[in-house]
């Protein structure tokens, strides 16, 4: 039991895990459903398509410039150094294994070799 009220906790658990299933299902459905083919405006068709791109910069911007909740002070971190590489890397050549191989290989010395 939970401190709200007589009902149990897996009961707010089971309720939030088939709210959210039943919103996937309509938001999805949208486009499924109907008959002929929804024509979206081009913009609305652009930002779909860097929508996946916003969403991993949006997670991986504070990891890389921020520590202890607030901005790296100092150029000798490690994150930053293997986002350079990583962002030259691709730059270069795109692809994700060379991008993450070459990001781990400067990452990784200076992490655990010189301790940044």
């Amino acid at each position: 039991m939970s401190g709200l009220g007589a009902v149990p906790a897996w009961a707010y658990a089971t309720c939030t895990i088939l709210g959210m299933a039943v919103v996937t299902v309509l938001s999805r459905g949208c486009f499924l459903w109907p008959k002929r083919e929804v024509r979206m405006p081009a913009a609305l068709q652009r930002a779909l398509q860097v929508a996946p791109l916003a969403a991993i910069v949006a997670v991986l911007a504070p990891e890389i410039f921020m520590a202890h909740g607030e901005i790296v002070g100092t150029w000798r971190d490690a994150r930053l150094a293997a986002a350079l590489a990583a962002t030259l890397w691709y730059a270069w050549r795109p692809g994700v294994l060379g991008t993450l191989l070459a990001g781990l290989a400067v990452y990784l010395p200076l992490r655990l070799g010189l301790g940044w």
